[in-house]
């Protein structure tokens, strides 16, 4: 249940940073079958498909492709790509590439290509293994540990239900099994009230406020109300929170970098330009300053 406070808060980004974050996160999907991307893995009226076509058509299509079976998935890419040149061929033929709509889009399409590359290269140079290990090391220079507690829990509907546990456990018996007997808590009731780790702020006051009251091995003489209704509290163990380790932060310390490099190389790109949007009286010099 431990959380990593040391990344400092981020303005929101933009969809299409998010896109690109996903998309080197996740690499393109490849076909099941490895080959050399310029193998040629059919000709369609002469004109060759190659695996690099596939790996392509697999990346754009892969939510699509995931709702086919894994054993025809080869099969079906190989398919689709040969639907969409025999098409493509047709719409050529019949001028369709030449309609006003149909040109903004392809337009479109080819500048959302170019921009989706070149922020690629930006991400490729920027989020290396040493810059990530880099972030690591300062985040760890500057983690201060916090006080944590270890506790199981009981939940019932009311108080009565609560001083009758405690009247058992008073009597010798066990915490867990308790709790696995009547505890209304869907997430811990089946694993004996246990609850892991806990920092100060990841529970209900009226909650935290007994837990880190009780030493380890107590447990609440008077049963203890929130608004999920009334608690019995155990506390098995209190400790300082254990640093992180690497294996833990590497993905959310890569997105935080990608996500600053979009950032930086969006924000330069539109500090040289010199944007105007009709309606607004505003307009963005190619200094940066807004007339």
């Amino acid at each position: 249940m431990t959380s990593f406070p040391l990344a400092p808060s981020r303005r929101r980004i933009s969809l299409g940073g998010i896109a690109l974050m996903a998309l080197l996160a996740a690499g393109a999907p490849a076909p099941a079958q490895e080959a050399p991307a310029d193998m040629v893995v059919a000709t369609v009226n002469g004109g060759p498909i190659t695996a690099s076509d596939l790996a392509l058509a697999a990346a754009e299509f892969g939510d699509q492709l995931g709702q086919v079976p894994p054993e025809r998935r080869d099969a079906a890419l190989l398919d689709l790509v040969i639907n969409i040149r025999l098409a493509s061929v047709a719409a050529k033929e019949a001028g369709l590439e030449k309609e006003p709509a149909v040109m903004r889009r392809l337009a479109l399409a080819r500048d959302r290509t170019l921009y989706s590359e070149y922020l690629r290269t930006k991400f490729i140079a920027a989020v290396t293994e040493d810059a990530v290990k880099a972030r690591f090391e300062e985040e760890l220079a500057d983690f201060k540990p916090e006080e944590e507690v270890r506790a199981r829990h009981i939940l019932v509907k009311t108080e009565e239900e609560a001083k009758a546990i405690i009247a058992r456990l008073d009597a010798g018996e066990d915490f867990a099994g308790i709790a696995k007997e009547v505890s209304l808590d869907p997430g811990s009731g089946q694993s004996g009230g246990d609850l892991g780790y806990f920092k100060r702020g990841q529970m209900v006051k009226p909650f935290e406020d007994a837990a880190f009251d009780l030493k380890p091995g107590k447990y609440t003489k008077k049963p203890v109300q929130s608004d999920f209704g009334w608690h019995v509290i155990l506390v098995e163990d209190r400790r300082k929170e254990p640093p992180p380790t690497f294996e833990s932060q590497a993905q959310r310390i890569q997105q935080d970098l990608i996500r600053e490099t979009f950032d930086a190389e969006i924000e330069a790109l539109r500090e040289t330009a010199k944007i105007e949007i009709n309606g607004s009286d505003d307009t963005t010099s190619p200094d940066g300053t807004v007339d």
